[in-house]
């Protein structure tokens, strides 16, 4: 099958009167559901869709029967595409419906629902129950059913085509196949049946040189096949080596045999690992880089030559490719091939603002300009969420509307929204997949009224306006302050000052006042992202408010303790089993009640000092990467809370870290006014055999902007060995925001066993 997207038909208008068409009377119907003779399963599905639905309304009882069976003196909901639809239309040529598209016209009483073949008739008659009866599917699991015994619908005269041949909304609870095609969405991981319309498959969906050429068979005999990096032959974060034809013909092998064990198979994607470019850079690679004017000059000249040979065998598999990284810039001279989709992705830009709004997203809109003027398949990988920190507020929803039609306006064919997946409680995960899956199928939708409607619809009168002042707050903040927001964000430092957190908790009324209704417990769990934000960055908001002469009292830090609980009930109600990529909600509990322990020892240092002149970074403060791996939380009798930091001595990485930022310019001086200085301190030990000597840890402040160290340390087993915590003082330093204090342990894995984090103190001197 080609996914070419044809010019929409233009069919002979049907000549309708103005008379509604009145489908029940109190409960009453003389419609039936019409079907062809031999109808295919996404038919039968359309029809029993429309009956379950229809009689849900109007508390009646539409009759499905075969046309053969069907009086056509009775009006008649004709789903599908039969010799009776043909009768109604006779100038409609079901073989030039473009793909998806739907017709909905009405014809005197009788209405016709029909569609492209794959599932355009199911879809006509979703779009039926949605845009003219008023059924909405919120999630997978709530809906609304409007309650009309008495149902009314105006005449139809509808024909659409999506420009969008390929649709995913790849959130947390989009995955069920039947909300997906009620969405109108047909992509890989929802995996919809063939009654449902069936789904887009691809072998793998992304970053497969590996899986198609895996290093562990091949390395060891053909080094060349894999990227040269700095002289030398390596599979390690890296890539293939693309000029390479007899590495192209044993890749291409494989994949033909994939495909021949996976028939129902469209998408074969032979793309770039992650992880980093490792892009080749042998004599023949960088020459036809250096030709291309991008690493993209390889890629689609060897996924060319791959399709190439692909097609020989399986004409209708398309070969896709990723514009990512190293290749998100189009080459100068080379085109994709007929059979070959090339897929630009969004990351690492997080698009809070539209595209088109902000000279930060220069870069990408240059490259969708190029790639739209040479690629007649462009999809777009559209990034939305925060991928790290599940739980964060990320007000980026304005920008879904100008982005997606900036997407198709350069004639993307297909769009991936990734959304976030992983935890059940993420920001408005519900909402964007609802928004974002309808302006899939019409990019021409109003956003805003989406949302409005999403608002009231979903979590009522009184919680949906309440949501929507709140969000307000959040996205002006973003748009007046032109921030940047990512998908890694870690805080809200950068962009959520204490003004606008005040104003975004005020909006949300009383917390407290709980109801025992399905909005409230909607509203409650969705409003789960601010009490993190609470809980996260406590320390900042209550020193700010401080300095600006109020009080907490009133405020949800007033309470700690309770703010603490009322956060993990709601967690534990709605399964949030992660708060982080790596980070499980029993570790961040265990983390965030230490840090707001009583039993926090004070530093003997600090006793005499004012409390707004200096900071304390407990661990949970300090970011961690790859926790399981490189980091561990963990419990310590000796830690000032009695949790840690533990990094294992077998690397060398500086897998913990700390940013320092405005906050630092909020501490006051303890001396004679001058230019900021801070001394700065850390709370480390070390685990290492006995006789042990020599390098346990390196502690550095490195100036992030300017890439340059601040003050090293080396620390010796000797400085820190055992289990008690030792003070280690780096000197008074001119630190400033953006200035970064990372830990990395020694990598003598049969010497040192661990080196741990307890806490990090900055006290301003001047």
């Amino acid at each position: 099958m080609r996914l070419l997207l044809f010019a929409i038909a233009t069919f002979f208008p049907v000549l309708v009167t103005a008379h509604p068409l009145v489908l029940s009377t109190d409960g009453n119907t003389e419609y039936v559901i019409v079907l062809p003779a031999e109808p295919a399963a996404v038919e039968q599905t359309a029809a029993k869709e429309l009956k379950e639905h229809l009689d849900s309304v109007t508390g009646g009882d539409f009759a499905v029967v075969s046309e053969s069976e069907a009086d056509v003196s009775k009006p008649q909901l004709v789903v599908g595409n039969s010799k009776r639809a043909k009768e109604l239309l006779p100038q409609l040529d079901i073989a030039k419906i473009p793909y998806d598209g739907i017709v909905i016209k009405s014809v005197g009483k009788n209405l016709v629902l029909v569609g492209h073949p794959q599932r355009g008739t199911l879809y006509a008659v979703y779009s039926f129950l949605e845009d003219v009866v008023g059924v909405r599917w919120w999630t997978a699991t709530e809906s609304f059913i409007p309650k009309k015994p008495t149902l009314e619908v105006p005449q139809q005269n509808v024909e659409y085509a999506p420009k969008l041949i390929y649709r995913e909304a790849f959130y947390h609870g989009a995955f069920d196949g039947v909300f997906a095609s009620r969405a109108k969405c047909n992509g890989d991981h929802a995996k919809t049946t063939s009654e449902y319309g069936g789904h887009h498959r691809f072998f793998q969906f992304v970053h497969t040189f590996f899986l198609l050429l895996p290093p562990a068979t091949y390395f060891e005999k053909h080094p060349e096949w894999y990227s040269e990096i700095n002289g030398r032959r390596t599979h390690e974060h890296s890539q293939l080596c693309l000029t390479n034809d007899e590495m192209r013909a044993e890749l291409t092998k494989n994949a033909l045999e994939i495909l021949r064990k996976n028939p129902d198979v469209q998408f074969l994607s032979v793309s770039q690992n992650d992880g980093g470019p490792g892009y080749c850079t042998c004599e023949k690679c960088k020459a036809v880089d250096d030709e291309e004017g991008s690493q993209s000059g390889t890629m689609v000249r060897f996924v060319n030559k791959v399709a190439e040979d692909i097609e020989k065998e399986f004409p209708n598999i398309w070969v896709e490719t990723l514009a990512y990284s190293h290749t998100r810039i189009p080459p100068k001279l080379v085109k994709p091939r007929k059979n070959v989709v090339i897929r630009l992705c969004t990351h690492p830009y997080g698009f809070s603002r539209p595209m088109t709004e902000s000279e930060r997203y220069q870069p990408f809109r240059e490259a969708i300009q190029g790639w739209s003027k040479i690629a007649d398949n462009l999809f777009i990988w559209y990034s939305t969420a925060n991928y790290r920190m599940y739980l964060l507020p990320n007000p980026t929803h304005r920008a879904y509307g100008p982005n997606v039609r900036f997407f198709v306006d350069h004639n993307a064919i297909g769009i991936f929204a990734e959304g976030q997946v992983p935890c059940p409680a993420g920001d408005f995960i519900r909402m964007e997949s609802w928004v974002i899956s309808h302006l899939l199928w019409n990019p021409s939708l109003d956003a805003d009224k989406l949302y409005d409607e999403f608002l009231i619809g979903y979590y009522g009168p009184k919680y949906g306006p309440l949501l929507k002042e709140y969000l307000n707050i959040l996205h002006d903040r973003v748009e007046h302050g032109d921030v940047h927001l990512t998908g890694g964000q870690l805080s809200t430092k950068n962009w959520l000052d204490c003004e606008t957190w005040s104003k975004a908790i005020q909006s949300l009324g009383d917390l407290d006042a709980r109801e025992e209704s399905e909005y409230f417990k909607r509203f409650e769990r969705d409003s789960l992202p601010i009490r993190f934000v609470s809980l996260l960055e406590f320390d900042r908001f209550q020193r700010e408010l401080t300095l600006s002469g109020k009080s907490v009292t009133g405020t949800i830090l007033e309470a700690p303790q309770k703010l603490l609980d009322d956060f993990f009930r709601i967690c534990r109600e709605y399964n949030v089993q992660k708060i982080y990529t790596q980070i499980t909600l029993k570790t961040f509990e265990a983390d965030i009640r230490a840090k707001f322990s009583s039993s926090t020892v004070l530093p003997e240092f600090c006793k005499e000092l004012p409390k707004s002149s200096w900071l304390d970074v407990q661990s949970i403060d300090i970011e961690k990467r790859e926790i399981g791996k490189w980091t561990f939380s963990v419990d310590d009798e000796k830690a000032s809370n009695k949790r840690a930091i533990k990094m294992p001595g077998d690397h060398g990485l500086s897998a913990t870290r700390y940013h320092f930022d405005d906050s630092l310019l909020d501490l006051t001086p303890t001396q004679a006014e001058g230019e900021p200085q801070y001394r700065l301190y850390a709370a480390v030990r070390c685990d290492a055999k006995e006789g042990i000597e020599g390098k346990a840890m390196t502690l550095n402040v490195h100036d992030v902007e300017n890439d340059k160290s601040v003050v090293v340390k080396v620390l010796s087993v000797a400085n820190i060995r055992g289990p008690e915590y030792h003070w280690i003082d780096m000197g008074v330093i001119p630190l400033r925001p953006k200035h970064q204090f990372t830990f990395s342990p020694p990598n003598r894995p049969d010497e040192v066993d661990a080196v741990y984090i307890d806490r990090i103190v900055v006290v301003r001197e001047n």
